[in-house]
């Protein structure tokens, strides 16, 4: 896959380096010629000095033939820009832009453009790790409407059946690990103790799966 990355802070080095280690082609685009001194030498990709908006600079950067864009600098207004240039002029297939402001990344996933608010995402981690003392977050979706987590089965919850857990459109288990090894179960599945169960859970349902199966807050 060919992508070109926006800005090359500490979000869009992070990035470039997994993407280049998973293979893919990179071309990263930074104002500031020291910012792109961070991949270092021996870095795989292409690094373009110039402002990430600017048409000729991002035909430099092969986006005619690109796969996928990201909009990751410090500034909304640069990665908004940069980002409904890559969707609506070039269509360009996958367009992701980083979003501090909140309100500003909801008008834009209105318009069709993927973002990621930062700040929300870090709010509702921070929020989780703090109130789900017995749940263990793995991952958040969208802006924190969906949480993914880990759940050791206690004792009160071995013998019940994976249909006990389950709320349609609220709360749904996706995986069972068992000694070592997952599997994805049943609504038959039968839990035991010691399992790991991962769990999709609508943020609006987490108070309600914590009361109704005996999960505590603060431990």
């Amino acid at each position: 896959m060919k992508v070109i990355i926006i800005g090359c802070g500490r979000v869009g080095e992070q990035l470039a380096r997994l993407l280049v280690e998973e293979g893919h082609q990179v071309a990263v685009i930074d104002y500031d010629a020291r910012a792109l001194e961070r991949l270092g030498p021996n870095f795989k990709g292409q690094k373009i000095v110039g402002v990430g908006f600017d048409r000729d600079v991002l035909v430099r950067a092969g986006i005619e033939q690109v796969d996928a864009f990201a909009a990751a600098s410090s500034s909304d207004n640069v990665n908004i820009v940069a980002a409904r240039i890559a969707h609506n002029i070039f269509h360009v297939p996958r367009v992701v832009a980083r979003l501090f402001d909140p309100q500003r990344a909801e008008i834009y996933r209105r318009l069709g453009m993927l973002t990621i608010s930062s700040t929300t995402w870090g709010a509702e981690r921070m929020r989780e790790l703090l109130t789900c003392a017995e749940l263990d977050p793995i991952f958040s979706f969208g802006s924190g409407e969906v949480s993914l987590v880990n759940i050791d089965i206690p004792s009160q919850l071995a013998g019940r059946m994976v249909k006990d857990l389950t709320v349609p459109s609220e709360i749904n288990v996706v995986a069972i690990t068992r000694q070592g090894a997952a599997f994805i179960p049943t609504l038959g599945s039968q839990l035991k103790e010691g399992d790991i169960v991962q769990v999709a859970i609508l943020a609006t349902a987490l108070e309600r799966f914590k009361n109704l199966y005996g999960f505590t807050e603060g431990g």
